[in-house]
């Protein structure tokens, strides 16, 4: 267990203090959890975590929160919203093993996914949780599976509105062209078609439009859209017990970035459900699929400096790489960057912290004013939580870190880093290699 002493501190970004000059989050000092633990290091602060999903659940007091498995799939961290109250959106077998392991129970789960496989749907059938059909080719093979194991299967059809938010285009996933859902001209006439089918049970509807939104008029627009439809499907006399609007709610990266909070989120979309279903006269469950917001702001990334080479740049060579944080590669994404052994100390250039990754867009953060940087300062990438871990990698023979998860100014290990037998696990040598 790790401790740290009372002293003044002052906040840094939400939950972060600074104390003694060092980087403090969830009552731990930084620079002992990467003594302790070694770099690089995930720190996730349980607190956070708990107390995100609060505000979500008091924004839709009658909704279900379903967790976004895909955000961050720690086992912890889906134990811990699971004790909660917690379902989850989840987007594969794997996560919905995770899932129900970590308690979260079946009835609370949506099997979601656009390119599910024979063995996929199979064990939703098998499991009895919802599923989220992608297309016509999806559903007739769910049809054939729960008909052969005799089985119903309560299914959702996830349309694709065509509502566009202004999110970075690989996260913007209810466009028109999107790879995701059923055209939301096409999904009247495929309800009339599964009403028909052996094994298949139409009771819901589900749509997702992208991730880090920062505006609520596209959640408007798309709750209109979607109780649209429902009007539709409720004429054909499918009785809807859910209506999923998933999510996408962002958070704010910048320092002076501003964000929509989950009490405006939810004032764009709950004026819309609550008139159009009165009118209907019907009184489907609400469903909110939060994955982000739950989880970004409550971790950071901390990295040693290996190196600080003055170049075009001042470069500062750091041991964590886009294997562990794709973000910035990916989407060009921002993260707020600390010096975390010298946090409240002024700055004094302007730096750009590079991973060891043999690529050259391997930058977490681009020309950043900071305090002095020389070898063997402790860095903290800020916001790390969603899409970090999870998307890591082995790329050039890394092992992955450890996450660590502190509250009250206690540190556990959650999962251990790897070793370099790792990069071997499951590999194998044919005879004629021997």
């Amino acid at each position: 267990m790790i401790t740290v002493n009372c002293a003044p501190m002052f906040t840094i970004k939400n939950h972060l203090e600074i104390r003694n000059n060092h980087l403090v989050i969830g009552g731990v000092d930084a620079t002992e959890l990467a003594e302790r633990y070694g770099t690089p290091l995930y720190v996730t602060n349980e607190s956070r975590v708990v107390d995100n999903f609060s505000v979500y659940r008091k924004a839709f007091p009658d909704a279900d929160i379903y967790y976004a498995a895909k955000a961050n799939g720690s086992f912890a961290i889906l134990r811990m919203l699971a004790r909660e109250g917690a379902g989850a959106d989840v987007f594969s077998y794997g996560e919905l093993y995770m899932a129900l392991l970590a308690g979260i129970p079946r009835e609370k789960i949506l099997f979601n996914g656009n390119s599910k496989t024979n063995f996929e749907l199979q064990k939703a059938v098998d499991i009895g949780v919802k599923v989220s059909v992608d297309s016509r080719d999806e559903l007739h093979t769910l049809s054939e599976i729960a008909q052969h194991r005799e089985k119903t299967i309560e299914i959702a059809f996830r349309v694709n509105p065509d509502v566009s938010p202004n999110t970075h285009p690989k996260i913007s996933t209810g466009l028109r062209t999107s790879k995701f859902g059923i055209p939301a001209g096409d999904v009247v006439n495929i309800y009339g078609e599964a009403k028909e089918l052996p094994g298949i049970s139409p009771a819901g509807i589900h749509c997702h439009i992208g991730s880090q939104i920062l505006d609520t008029a596209p959640f408007k627009e798309m709750a209109e859209k979607m109780m649209d439809l429902v009007e539709k499907v409720t004429a054909l006399g499918i009785e809807l017990k859910f209506v999923d609007f998933g999510s996408g709610l962002g958070i704010p990266y910048k320092k002076d970035e501003s964000a929509p909070t989950p009490y405006d989120h939810a004032n764009a979309i709950l004026p819309v459900f609550r008139e159009r279903t009165e009118a209907l006269g019907i009184a489907p469950k609400l469903i909110i699929e939060p994955g982000r917001y739950i989880v970004a702001d409550t971790t950071i990334l901390l990295t040693r400096v290996n190196t600080v080479k003055k170049a075009a740049k001042n470069f500062v060579g750091v041991d964590a790489g886009f294997n562990l944080l794709v973000r910035p590669t990916m989407y060009d994404s921002y993260h707020y960057a600390v010096v975390a052994n010298k946090a409240a100390s002024p700055s004094d250039d302007t730096y750009t912290i590079v991973g060891p990754i043999c690529e050259t867009g391997d930058i977490f953060a681009k020309d950043r004013e900071l305090p002095h940087v020389e070898k063997g300062d402790l860095i903290a990438l800020l916001d790390a939580g969603a899409y970090g871990f999870s998307m890591s990698s082995q790329y050039n023979g890394r092992p992955r870190c450890a996450e660590v998860l502190v509250k009250d100014g206690e540190a556990d290990v959650i999962r251990s880093a790897e070793d370099f037998g790792d990069l071997l696990a499951k590999q194998k040598l044919p005879a004629r290699l021997m």
